[in-house]
């Protein structure tokens, strides 16, 4: 019987365990057994069409087809898109789950089931997966948990209701600009090392007062731990140079791609090697209403040639087996090319994909019907995504978070995937 279930039967009185008690331990609970270490999450903003990526459908008539071939994989019997031949060949190393569904039509409303596993709610802002994340595994070598390449991608993808102490760390600017540079992350130049940390030993002496007359208070303690987290940062030649992509090669950065694709992924992989352990990534606009064709052409190639260079680079590294790579977006489109050639929303059916870790290798996961109008087989709800984050990471997916108030929250309405790990 699951944990949930066990509550609800009233199983904690027969173990003399109180209600006040089992949360507790829940609050305090430390992660164990974690099978990946991070995780880069790779959104695509606009709801990509999986027909065009995915989950092609080369027998279905013309209209529902669209306009481009599909090929095959390095896998038998998997084929993809015809604009992704450099994923296609790195197939064998990943899962596409092409089952995925809910209910929600609107941009930000599929936003929000996608970075928090569940549906909005008028009465409860919900965390993200980052920011939970970072609420239960906390920072590691002087390197924020939860980052966002570029920024905070949306509303969605911050604290909720927990700390905003958890909250994401944006880099400032895009990886891929000539003149990238991380926000704030070195001093200035009239600043010396000596000067700064003057500066840091009287702030200490200016905060301890105004900390003692507003000691309860969130945004108080919150910006005593991004202090911290900043002071530790600025002072770690380590987690400096994690962000400085000019320590790759010209052949890596070339490998990715010299767009915003590949630089942001190639960004997250250098987080991951530094101890970031959760990273989101955003790339393109993928709200193709007109001429998905074009759109997909603009959009597509980068992303191949940059997801592709990542696995196989993680792989190459040895840490694959520890990163889960996640590629997301809000919903499908339709099955349907509409009369401006484009394809509108459609959350009934879409695909992501998943490789690293325990994640099975060349494996499709679930089921579209012909035309991509609804799941087939074995449907994949967003809190079912965040529940096998949280597992890999070693957090139970069935633990309950506390609010402000003190009210007891599932930290996600999902079951993990079993299906897809190996």
């Amino acid at each position: 019987m699951k944990r949930r279930n066990f509550i609800q039967v009233g199983g904690l009185a027969t173990i003399g365990l109180s209600l006040g008690d089992y949360l507790k331990a829940q609050q305090n609970y430390t992660a164990k057994d974690a099978r990946v270490k991070s995780v880069i999450n790779v959104f695509l903003p606009g709801g990509i069409a999986t027909q065009e990526s995915w989950d092609p459908k080369p027998l279905a008539p013309t209209e529902y087809r669209g306009p481009f071939n599909a090929i095959e994989t390095s896998v038998p019997g998997i084929q993809l898109s015809e604009l992704m031949p450099n994923v296609a060949n790195i197939m064998d190393k990943a899962t596409i789950i092409r089952s995925m569904t809910h209910g929600e039509a609107a941009h930000e409303r599929g936003t929000h089931n996608m970075f928090t596993g569940w549906r909005p709610s008028p009465a409860i802002q919900y965390p993200s997966m980052g920011s939970i994340v970072s609420h239960e595994l906390g920072n590691k070598n002087n390197m924020p948990s939860y980052v966002s390449i570029p920024n905070q991608p949306n509303e969605f993808a911050g604290t909720g209701f927990l700390s905003t102490k958890y909250g994401t760390f944006g880099l400032g600017s895009d990886p891929a600009q000539s003149d990238f540079k991380v926000r704030d992350l070195t001093l200035p130049d009239n600043i010396s090392v000596d000067r700064f940390d003057k500066r840091r030993n009287l702030l200490e002496l200016v905060d301890a007062k105004f900390k003692a007359a507003e000691k309860n208070s969130d945004a108080v303690k919150a910006v005593d731990e991004f202090y911290g987290q900043a002071f530790s940062m600025i002072s770690s030649r380590q987690a400096i140079e994690s962000f400085d992509l000019n320590q790759e090669s010209t052949e890596t950065r070339e490998k990715y791609g010299r767009n915003q694709a590949g630089q942001r992924l190639l960004m997250a992989r250098r987080l991951v090697e530094a101890g970031t352990r959760f990273i989101t990534v955003t790339y393109g606009s993928w709200d193709h209403h007109d001429n998905v064709k074009t759109s997909m052409q603009s959009n597509v190639p980068a992303l191949d040639q940059a997801l592709a260079a990542l696995i196989s680079d993680l792989e190459e590294r040895d840490i694959l087996k520890d990163t889960l790579v996640l590629v997301t977006s809000e919903f499908g489109r339709t099955p349907k090319i509409n009369k401006t050639a484009g394809r509108d929303h459609w959350p009934r059916v879409f695909s992501s994909f998943m490789a690293g870790g325990p994640v099975k290798q060349g494996f499709v996961y679930g089921r579209s019907d012909d035309l991509s109008n609804e799941v087939d087989e074995n449907p994949v709800l967003p809190g079912d995504i965040s529940a096998t984050v949280f597992d890999l990471l070693g957090i139970d997916s069935e633990k309950r978070l506390m609010t402000a108030d003190l009210r007891p929250i599932d930290i996600t309405p999902g079951n993990v995937i079993d299906g897809i790990l190996s």
